[in-house]
């Protein structure tokens, strides 16, 4: 598994389709923002952070369904913002979902074979 993270609008989603290639499930599109799964027929999974809001609004842990698909998670392409920048958010809602996202992350970094990060659609490699 590949995990390509870092700011929005930064090209992740670009250079993550022009070096591994393959289908894209984007998390944030309306027709998948209110679903608690992930596609895991795509090759790419776009947006992580959208799914991790999703699961902090149903107090659900993102990281066990991650976990208990593992498997199937292998040869993926995972992208998702870096929410962590910046003042720590005051709604009790947005401060779970950054802190989940950030164990979401942490897990799916242990578990990856590579971890990049983008930056003005630079790549810097960190694993």
């Amino acid at each position: 598994m590949h995990l390509i993270i870092g700011g929005a609008f930064q090209g992740k989603g670009d250079y993550a389709k022009e070096t591994y290639g393959g289908t894209v499930y984007d998390c944030r599109l309306p027709e998948n923002k209110d679903k608690l799964a992930l596609d895991l027929t795509c090759d790419i999974i776009d947006g992580l952070e959208a799914f991790t809001r999703l699961c902090a609004e149903e107090s659900l842990e993102a990281a066990d369904w991650l976990r208990a698909n593992e498997a199937e998670l292998a040869d993926k392409v995972i992208l998702c913002d870096d929410i962590s920048q910046g003042l720590v958010p005051m709604d009790p809602l947005d401060r779970a979902w950054r802190e989940m996202n950030g164990r979401t992350l942490l897990y799916l970094a242990g578990i990856a074979e590579s971890v990049e990060r983008l930056f003005c659609g630079i790549p810097q490699k960190i694993k």
